[in-house]
């Protein structure tokens, strides 16, 4: 079981004596998503680099910041700059975020992310509510960061999604009037896209939309006892779906297309809880 307090002291010290005030609530922005950090107040930026240990993003759409803001008098702090799997780093270091945002004594975190939809029903654009998640696939890196043996023994971490945040996302898109789909989001290890055949199989297993990111932040947040809820903006439909051959880019241009929306449910989700 790796101790992230030794771990990442040095990180966690050298961001306390920066911190302006504690956060109420994390929002950690998915692909295409960053530019949600300029909507608000921001009252002290803090670039993650200037942080001991902390993982360079190497993703395009990914800046590595930390952002202390406000809005409506929520203190919040922003993470601009997910840290992928994918990139080769460790499970302990991809939830980095997670852990500093709990150290920090905030307790509601928000994750949002790009996917691909994977339910017929959904389209480039959309946006969804995660209402569960895969975690198997991750048994490995889990057992070594926190020490679960078997995921299907262990009930007690598995408080994800909030059901609380959730009742306030939908409540928020509502007033909003921002179309909200549901579903279920998996979690593949990438950095290749799925395949035609793994997006059938996702699909036979339930799965509405797929991405590379969340499932272990949300895991991880519930064995801190943050309340975690996830947001997926549909970028792309999954391979094998459409004729169109899949992209980063294209990734992009929709969140471009859908940043209004995002923006909206966000905050209107922030002013709500």
């Amino acid at each position: 079981m790796i101790n992230m307090n030794a771990k990442y002291r040095d990180t966690y010290e050298a961001l306390a004596d920066l911190m302006p005030f504690e956060p109420e609530i994390c929002i950690i922005l998915g692909s295409g998503l960053g530019d949600f950090a300029e909507k608000v107040e921001t009252v002290k930026s803090i670039p993650t680099s200037s942080l001991p240990q902390y993982p360079r993003s190497t993703v395009q759409g990914h800046q590595g910041y930390l952002h202390f803001s406000k809005y409506q008098n929520k203190n919040l702090l922003i993470v601009q700059g997910r840290i992928h799997f994918y990139e080769g780093y460790t499970l302990s270091q991809c939830v980095l975020p997670v852990y500093l945002s709990s150290k920090l004594n905030c307790v509601n975190i928000i994750l949002t992310n790009a996917a691909g939809g994977v339910n017929s029903n959904f389209n480039p654009g959309d946006l969804m509510l995660a209402t569960s998640f895969n975690g198997s696939n991750i048994k490995k890196e889990l057992t070594d960061l926190i020490g679960l043996v078997n995921l299907s023994q262990r009930n007690d971490f598995l408080d994800f999604p909030s059901k609380e945040i959730n009742r306030i996302i939908i409540n928020a898109a509502l007033e909003e009037k921002i179309k909200l789909q549901e579903g279920v989001y998996w979690l593949t290890k990438g950095p290749s896209y799925e395949t035609p055949a793994e997006v059938r199989m996702i699909r036979s297993f339930g799965g509405d939309a797929v991405g590379m990111s969340t499932v272990h932040e949300a895991i991880y947040a519930s064995t801190l006892g943050m309340k975690a809820s996830s947001i997926s903006c549909i970028t792309n439909f999954a391979a094998g779906l459409s004729d169109q051959k899949l992209s980063h880019t294209e990734v992009m241009e929709t969140a471009e297309r859908v940043k209004s929306d995002f923006e909206r449910l966000v905050k209107k989700t922030i002013e709500l809880l």
